[in-house]
């Protein structure tokens, strides 16, 4: 009897001690887990939050009964639009590992997003690790200049895809103009050949646009007044705009914005920004509202390494650009528009004309709130 008294008392003694170390190694782990500094989320690889660290809470000023269960797209990045997938959620169903830098309009700032797949002991992911890093100052400039690197190279691809097409599409479309002209008038043969040489003629203006954004046209430029391509510009586009219930607010100096460039390239990039504009607010709002407007402010002079800078903003509160595709928005053919609703080369295409007038074109968007398009171009010394 004595035996199995203490055998049982043994037995008892090592289940208590063997269930201690899981507990206190549990208690460890969240102490570890809500002592990191840097915002620290665990999703499944739907990209649906099961817990967040404290840094992660603060930074994204919400309660922890806000975030979770919620979609990590919604929480960090403020959302994504119904006909783009959000490119953070999309990766994370390949349950694979990722470090970049990226924008968090959710947490406020420019991070080092860590993406960390957890494995069971079977091999399957069921949690996934990411941690956001803000990044410096100087890691920003860095990532800057790699994406200025970046641009360049797809503006020289694009210009060498546009010169080899180029020349095979003019004698596509000659031959097809000699053949249209020797054909009967309203024969199904004349019919074809007039698609082709209309075919033609779009792939040719499409080759046209890409040579503009890889800047490998003449500009023609002379000194030309800012404000003046934004008035002539609104001019243009303001009926469209009342009829659509959408109000141009404007905050200009009265004094000219002398620069030197050429006057219908850069109304050409105003027109386009306030065209998207337009369409994100129509998207919002279809119909009237008290913020369904268009702000354009044209100012901020701003000293950098002894040059004067003009700052151009066209702000509108439409629809919003979902933060994971910002970095693509400058692409050639990538479009945040609905199928058939866009080119894609609206954009690029002034990128380049900016770019050639030695200016920079930057873009602030967060879903549903606003986007502001940000032009900045050197002012002309005479």
């Amino acid at each position: 009897m004595s035996e199995k008294k203490t055998n049982n008392r043994q037995q008892t003694s090592l289940q208590k001690h063997s269930k201690a170390p899981m507990l206190c190694l549990t208690s460890v782990g969240n102490e570890l887990f809500q002592a990191i500094q840097a915002p620290v989320l665990v999703v499944t690889p739907e990209g649906v939050i099961l817990d967040a660290n404290n840094a992660a809470l603060k930074a994204a000023k919400k309660e922890q009964s806000e975030i979770l269960g919620q979609g990590i797209c919604k929480i960090i990045h403020g959302g994504s639009s119904p006909h783009i997938k959000c490119p953070l959620e999309e990766f994370l169903l390949t349950c694979s590992a990722r470090v970049e830098e990226t924008t968090l309009p959710g947490l406020a700032g420019e991070y080092l997003l860590t993406i960390s797949p957890v494995k069971d002991k079977d091999g399957t992911v069921r949690k996934i690790l990411l941690v956001a890093r803000e990044l410096t100052s100087a890691e920003m400039r860095k990532a800057d200049s790699l994406r200025t690197a970046q641009m360049a190279a797809i503006g020289e691809l694009a210009a060498g895809v546009a010169h080899e097409v180029n020349n095979p599409i003019t004698g596509i479309i000659n031959f097809a103009q000699l053949l249209l002209d020797d054909s009967e008038k309203n024969s199904l043969q004349a019919e074809l050949l007039g698609r082709i040489v209309n075919e033609g003629e779009r792939i040719a203006l499409i080759t046209k646009n890409l040579l503009s954004f890889a800047r490998e046209t003449e500009t023609g430029n002379e000194p030309i007044d800012l404000l003046q391509v934004i008035r002539d510009s609104l001019s243009l586009v303001k009926h469209q705009c009342k009829k659509d219930g959408i109000k141009i607010q404007t905050d200009y100096p009265e004094d000219p914005c002398q620069i030197s460039g050429n006057f219908t390239q850069l109304q050409q990039v105003i027109l386009n920004l306030i065209s998207n504009a337009r369409f994100a607010l129509n998207e919002r709002y279809p119909n009237t509202s008290p913020d369904k407007k268009i702000e354009i402010s044209c100012g901020s002079f701003i000293k950098e390494k002894n040059k004067t800078i003009i700052q151009i903003c066209i702000k509108d509160s439409g629809t919003g650009i979902p933060q994971g595709i910002l970095k693509r928005l400058f692409e050639p053919f990538f479009t945040t528009k609905p199928s058939g609703k866009g080119t894609g080369l609206g954009l690029s295409i002034s990128y380049g004309i900016v770019q050639d007038h030695g200016g920079t074109i930057k873009v602030d968007s967060i879903m549903h709130k606003y986007t502001k398009m940000i032009i900045e171009l050197p002012l002309s010394d005479i």
